[in-house]
């Protein structure tokens, strides 16, 4: 009898035993897969850490644009892996399939994805900075006042006129964080190599500098609104440069105004005193008048040979020019462009 007692005894422990073992089991299958459960993203979501966001900013910020798949736990891996004490500015990426522990190591690392910052069609300083600003961790005012400040402009070879030819249009990957020295240093360095040995043989065959180009490059984008004509104005401000000629450039006068909205050029702006009105001053002004493109650059280095030294806006107002050789021709071409802005009462 006591035998039986026994071994329902020792039956019964082994049981519980195993009862115990299979919970473990499933309470550790249950844990791994809560704290290895992949975020399920259709696209990647960026999480954007500046200088003022803490831990519980990171937090709100996964749940809302990643489902964080656990806080509680996310909260505790994070604590066991010294992330809370660790926060690091940055964008960072989370990706679809990517774990808890997978985002975490990211954000303790500080391993950012950078971000492609563009630029183009930008008027001033402060349209660009303002673009800048919009992509990166920096405050515009900041990156206008940099741009303005001239000791650190001169220190890049460029004057507070002159700067924003430091400036190419193109994709850089830049990481979000990037300060503003740094910014500039960059630029400098993508100028430089821009600049190849071949568009510097070019521009001093016209008797250029780089950045004189630059501001040709800037009239011509302007004046044309098709970038089929840029080679064609660029030849004929060439021509007139060559001559000693005024440019009498409208977009030159639209700039000395402040107002590029002008859509009809009148003689009181062309008496605006001002180093960039082309009306008044012989030879380029003093600096671009937007940042110009990689395409009107290279369209002035490369410049279509002809011998026009007038251009004017066809009366079909579609945006292209009339070009002359001789100012009979070129007054027959202005007074029909005339004609049209007075028919559609454009004043």
């Amino acid at each position: 009898m006591e035998q039986k007692q026994n071994k329902h005894r020792k039956n019964t422990g082994l049981w519980i035993g195993l009862a115990v073992l299979l919970i473990l089991i499933a309470g550790g299958i249950y844990l791994k897969n809560s704290i290895f459960k992949p975020f399920h993203l259709n696209e990647t979501a960026y999480i954007f850490v500046d200088e003022r966001e803490n831990f519980e900013d990171v937090v709100a910020q996964l749940k809302e644009k990643a489902g964080l798949p656990s806080e509680k736990i996310f909260r505790i891996l994070a604590d066991r892996m010294n992330y809370p004490s660790n926060v690091k500015t940055g964008r960072y990426a989370v990706k679809d399939g990517m774990t808890m522990p997978d985002i975490i190591r990211v954000l303790r690392a500080g391993d950012q994805t950078p971000v492609n910052l563009t630029f183009n069609n930008m008027r001033t300083k402060a349209n660009l900075a303002g673009r800048i600003a919009q992509q990166l961790m920096m405050d515009s005012v900041s990156l206008l006042n940099a741009l303005n400040d001239t000791a650190k402009i001169n220190a890049l070879g460029f004057n507070g006129n002159t700067v924003i030819a430091m400036f190419i249009p193109n994709t850089y990957q830049v990481y979000w964080d990037t300060d503003i020295d740094k910014l500039l240093a960059r630029m400098k360095r993508e100028y430089n190599a821009f600049w190849t040995d071949d568009r510097k043989t070019k521009a001093k065959k016209l008797g250029l500098s780089p950045v004189q180009v630059s501001t040709l490059a800037s009239i011509v984008e302007e004046e044309a609104t098709y970038a089929d004509e840029y080679p064609i104005v660029a030849g004929l401000y060439l021509n007139r440069l060559k001559k000693g000629m005024k440019l009498e450039a409208d977009p030159t006068v639209k700039y000395a105004v402040g107002d590029f909205g002008l859509r009809r050029i009148l003689f009181k702006h062309l008496e605006v005193e001002s180093p960039y009105n082309t009306y008044l001053h012989t030879g380029l002004p003093p600096g671009p008048i937007r940042v110009p493109s990689i395409k009107g650059i290279d369209a002035v280095l490369s410049p279509n040979q002809n011998n026009y030294l007038f251009m004017c806006a066809k009366d079909d107002l579609s945006g292209r020019h009339n070009f002359a050789t001789t100012h009979a021709e070129h007054a027959r071409n202005a007074a029909a462009y005339q004609r049209a802005l007075n028919e559609r009462r454009i004043y």
